[in-house]
């Protein structure tokens, strides 16, 4: 399968997102009314203008015509999701030459593709699929296998990302027609980072989004975890294509991999997922050093949030959990505010360095929503005795405690920057900015480096995005946290779902228990918060 600008073009101009709007005409919202939550919009419109003296654009219209609508009995969670919708928004741009695009930082005008990224483009894939314009996600994804678009500029799952709007849009013809450039930017990854010898992929910790890290460059958990969803992903849609072999290919590029990761990355000494590089002197250059001709390898000997990236992508070996015993240990990654992308006890946490932008131990939106979608991961697979829901929602709620910040006056707003101080949620590099009085100061604002509403709706509330036509939902939340909560308006497989949990049926009067309708019908039940399943209606 050859990959040609002809053919970029043909995916380019194929209405997808006609196939995933199929949506039934009908009411949006089956329980909630939109107006009932226009509230927080206006207050975080004049928290905007306290902080940057800039008044925000009116996000409101664009929010009630896309999102869908949450409510909860935890007043903090359900501000914080519309906060982080509200930030949203101000990244998604409709270009005249891409259809629309997602930045990470505050959109650039004066870039033809208004500054686009890829290391974050994960995150902003997962998020989009949840609205109701799907051209969004798809003019995005197809964004980046146009010439010019460099998704290898950062490590980036392109593929496994493409797979994760098909799940929720439940068709594959996206991934389908991208098929050719996903297979051509695998190759290219090989071309480029993998070491034969080793089989495994290297990075330098820069390019992986992490700069400054303890482990430093080395064959990571990072690309070799998003290689493994890549390549599964290319065998998902290569199956789909009816291209057998192509599958079979890459489904074996993707097991032989994951039990090199398996075999290599795991440190059995520390117990957990570990940078593996050649033992030699950091002065040497990283193309050198990877050109590896027999050097003995090494682990960094150190515990990084990394670590737990592989549950993400596939289903480590079950013995393997013991990992996740480090993450509220106060010697491993346990913060007040988040946890520490490195562990406490190594005596390289916090490092001295001038650079704002470090991955030695400050808490990062952006390595604590890859954490908490891996122990998502885990939780949905077999019993283990290591972490469970309980610690789940604690995690959550330390993400939503530090997406706070305190203005000169002493109010506190709601807030997302770059990185924080995991003891007092201090946003790090803003600090270090003003205290620089650089010109570059508020770079970080409203930075869209990290998800939300994807983890809240496939992780606490729990729907797993299938295929097929089996709608499963398999809530994280613990029973006794909170007495209701509504997802209304949720597009997903061409219906409008709305998810529902009222402890004692008095709060929306749906009755009592876990409920799901689907376009406005009830299409299962049960009593309490747990596990249900059902089948869509075709």
């Amino acid at each position: 399968m050859k990959f040609s600008a002809a053919l970029v073009l043909a995916v380019w101009a194929f209405p997808l997102g006609l196939l995933a709007q199929g949506a039934p005409q009908q009411k949006v919202f089956t329980l909630l009314d939109a107006s009932d939550y226009r509230h927080y919009i206006v207050t975080f419109g004049a928290a905007e203008l306290a902080a940057t003296k800039k008044p925000a654009p009116g996000e409101w219209p664009w929010l009630k015509a896309n999102i869908p609508l949450f409510d909860c009995s935890n007043k903090q969670f359900e501000n914080m999701y519309y906060f982080r919708w509200f930030a949203f928004e101000k990244h998604v741009v409709h270009t005249k030459n891409f259809g629309y695009l997602i930045t990470e930082w505050l959109p650039k005008p004066q870039f033809a593709n208004y500054g686009v990224l890829p290391d974050a483009a994960p995150f902003h894939l997962r998020e989009a699929r949840w609205l109701r314009n799907a051209k969004i996600a798809e003019d995005y994804a197809r964004y980046w296998i146009l010439p010019g678009a460099r998704p290898r500029e950062y490590s980036f799952a392109l593929a496994a990302s493409v797979r994760d709007v098909t799940l929720a849009t439940g068709g594959t013809q996206l991934g389908v027609r991208m098929l050719p450039a996903l297979i051509a930017n695998y190759k290219a990854w090989v071309a480029t980072q993998y070491d034969p010898s080793a089989g495994l992929f290297w990075s330098i910790d820069t390019r992986d989004a992490m700069e400054k890290s303890i482990s430093g460059d080395g064959y990571r958990p990072t690309l070799n975890s998003y290689m493994v969803g890549d390549a599964r992903a290319i065998a998902d849609f290569a199956r789909a294509a009816g291209e057998t072999a192509v599958a079979e290919n890459y489904a074996h590029k993707a097991a032989t991999l994951e039990h090199t990761v398996e075999t290599k990355l795991w440190n059995p000494k520390d117990r957990f997922y570990e940078v593996l590089s050649p033992a030699l002197d950091s002065g040497i250059s990283q193309q050198k050093k990877f050109k590896n001709n027999g050097t003995a390898l090494k682990f960094a000997g150190v515990r990084e949030l990394i670590g737990y990236i592989p549950w993400e992508y596939y289903k480590p070996a079950p013995g393997h959990a013991v990992a996740w015993e480090q993450l509220f240990n106060p010697g491993g990654f346990a913060g007040e505010y988040g946890p520490a992308t490195a562990e406490r006890r190594s005596p390289r946490f916090n490092f001295p360095s001038r650079d704002q932008c470090t991955w030695n131990g400050p808490s990062w939106p952006y390595a604590t929503t890859q954490t908490l979608l891996a122990l998502a991961h885990l939780l949905h697979g077999p019993p283990q005795p290591y972490i469970g829901k309980k610690q789940y929602y604690r995690l959550f709620t330390d993400y939503v405690r530090g997406q706070h910040r305190t203005l000169a006056d002493g109010k506190r707003i709601d807030w997302i920057d770059e990185d924080l101080n995991a003891d007092t949620g201090e946003w790090i590099a803003r600090a270090k900015l003003i205290a620089k009085r650089s010109p570059q100061v508020g770079r970080g604002n409203y930075y869209n480096h990290s998800e939300f509403a994807d983890l809240l709706i496939t992780g606490l509330i729990g729907l797993r995005p299938r295929a097929g036509r089996e709608l499963v939902l398999h809530p994280l939340l613990p029973q006794d946290e909170w007495s209701y909560f509504a997802l209304d308006g949720l597009p997903y497989h061409g219906h409008l779902l709305t998810i529902v949990y009222d402890k004692t049926g008095d709060h929306y009067h749906r009755g009592r228990g876990f409920t799901v309708f689907v376009d406005g019908k009830k299409l299962a039940s049960r009593p309490t918060l747990g596990p249900l399943e059902a089948a869509l209606p075709n």
